[in-house]
This record gives C-alpha cells, structure tokens and sequence, in this order.
C-alpha cells in the first residue's frame, strides 16, 4: 500500500482552491450547487493576525492588514497594503509579467545593506476590473525572506491556511512496513494523521519501531503545521535506503499528538494495514 511522499508540507496540501477544494480545477462533483463563475477563482479575505518578513536582520515587510489571496491551483498567498513595506529598501525594476487573470504586475527589488533580493516584490498598480480590490496591494515571495513571522512565531515554508486542518486519532488497525523480508515496524496501536486533502499518514510509537535498522538522515522539511520533521534512513547489512521514515521531535501544535512517533513511506517498503477486532 502506498500512501504518497515525504510529510506532504508543500503543493500537494488542499485548500480552497487546490486538491479537489470547491474553488479547485478539480472541484467535487457531490454538491447540490454550481459555481457562477470562471474556472479559475479568485478569493481574497483578510488575515487576522500581525506579519513580518526578515530580510539581512532587517523587518521588511510588518502589517497588521494582510489578505491571503486564494487562487485556482495555488496556494494562498499574502498580500499587504503597499505602505507596510519599507519603501526606502525598494528599487522599481523593468520586469513585468502578465496573468490572465490579476493584470501586469510590476516588480521592485529589496535591498538591505549589501543583500537584494532581485524582483521579490509584486503588485498590480492597474489591475483587471474583475480583481480591482488586488490594487494598492503588494506581495513579497516567500523565499525572498530570510525569515517569516505570524505575530512572534516563525513560520516556515507558507502561512497556515485557516481552511486546512490536520486532526490525529489513536487507531486499533495493525500496520506493519517491511523492506523486503525485514520487519521494519509493526504496531497494533497506531496514530492514525487525517490531514486535509491527503491521504492518511499511521505513526507509530518507537517502541514499535526497529531503529537499530534506522540510521539518522541529513534530510529536513518543515510543515507550517506539524512542524519540523526529520527523516530516517534503514541500513539493513550493506543494503541502505533513504529517507524511508520521519517523526517530529518538536512539533507544533498540530503535530503534538504524534510527537517522536515515526511515519514510513518508501516505494521501497511494503506497508501492509488490517483491521482488527
């Protein structure tokens, strides 16, 4: 059985408009209702807390007026009033592009000292009529940023999309992972992961788990949910494969019900589930 790839952090999460969302491309068919609208949808609503963006040692970008920017196959996206962004650190650059949707953007770089971040500002001083309320609105790209912060938390990878939701729940299922003809893990009591838009993720406590045949990974990725999650590899004699499972050693809150248990998924492993009495 094969449940997806790796802790699902980026692009492949559901919102609004990603991953079968009712504003997604793929939308469900099992409404009562029908949208009265393009196929590619726009929603804008405001973000209810205080935003920050780092650049060099330096805030950036502060506002307490954001909107997240919700939009066909994308994840959401911050949008803040121009004025929240320092502008003795921006330089207007030549660069446009062109949605089909939004209108020309034009670009500014940001500067900090001896750091720029070419083109990592956008807005659209002119927008389409069918999205005017973008106008006097500007967004920074996430990675343009040394760091983000909702309110005095750093986030990382994206903000959390207050349409998304991941609940943990103990299950009685066995699970078993094997690699190969060797038990990896076997557990009659795991952590059964439902998170929005994704397959279900077993974690299973350590005491379940074969780490003698686990080595730690240099691998790392960050869940805007869940937290950090770092990764393990299994070394059976001369035989290694990376990165076949991850726990969350310090999780946020969403990841507090699984903390230090271990995910396996692999297209190397058999992941094998039955249902007990």
């Amino acid at each position: 059985m094969n449940f997806g790839r790796g802790i699902d952090n980026k692009g492949d999460t559901m919102s609004l408009t990603l991953g079968g969302g009712p504003l997604a491309a793929d939308a469900p068919t099992t409404v009562n209702y029908s949208v009265d609208g393009p196929r590619h949808a726009l929603y804008l609503h405001p973000f209810p807390r205080r935003v920050r963006a780092e650049l060099a040692g330096t805030i950036v970008l502060d506002s307490d007026h954001g909107h997240l920017l919700h939009e066909t196959g994308l994840l959401p996206v911050l949008y803040v009033p121009m004025e929240d962004v320092t502008p003795a650190l921006l330089t207007a650059t030549d660069h446009t592009t062109h949605c089909p949707y939004k209108g020309d953007a034009a670009y500014w770089s940001v500067t900090v000292g001896d750091r720029t971040a070419e083109n990592a500002l956008w807005a659209y001083p002119e927008p389409k009529a069918e999205a005017a309320w973008l106008r006097g609105l500007a967004a920074l790209y996430w990675e343009a940023a040394d760091a983000w912060y909702d309110e005095e938390e750093k986030v990382h990878g994206h903000l959390r999309d207050p349409f998304h939701r991941v609940d943990a729940r103990q299950s009685s299922r066995l699970v078993r992972v094997m690699l190969g003809d060797e038990v990896l893990a076997v557990s009659g009591h795991p952590k059964v992961l439902s998170e929005t838009g994704l397959a279900n993720r077993y974690y299973l406590p350590p005491e379940a788990v074969r780490t003698d045949l686990l080595v730690p990974s240099r691998t790392r990725r960050h869940c805007p949910y869940k937290g950090e999650a770092v990764y393990w590899s299994a070394r059976i004699g001369e035989r290694e494969v990376a990165d076949v499972a991850w726990s969350f050693p310090h999780p946020l809150k969403d990841g507090q019900d699984v903390k230090g248990y271990y995910s396996f998924d692999h297209e190397a492993l058999s992941i094998d589930l039955e249902n007990q009495p």
